[in-house]
């Protein structure tokens, strides 16, 4: 994964995405040393940061009845 420097990024930007489409590489985008942006090509079938949870979880009991039949007695 490459970083680079949001000035040399706005300087290159079309060309860099020419070449990020064409190597299948990412690019972080850095703002004074810190990372600012993510640049990933597009047409992946899933992206790494969408549903990497689906079915990892799992419904147990009953999940619409409240947990405690009388809410008077928390006052």
């Amino acid at each position: 994964m490459k970083r680079m420097a949001a000035g040399i990024f706005k300087a290159r930007c079309l060309a860099l995405m020419d070449e990020i489409q064409a190597k299948r590489e990412t690019v972080i985008i850095t703002k004074r040393g810190r990372p600012v942006v993510k640049l990933i090509p597009a047409g992946r079938d899933v992206d790494e940061i969408y549903h990497f949870l689906r079915g990892k979880g799992a419904v147990t009991g009953d999940i619409i009845s409240p947990v405690i039949d009388d809410w008077g007695n928390l006052k």
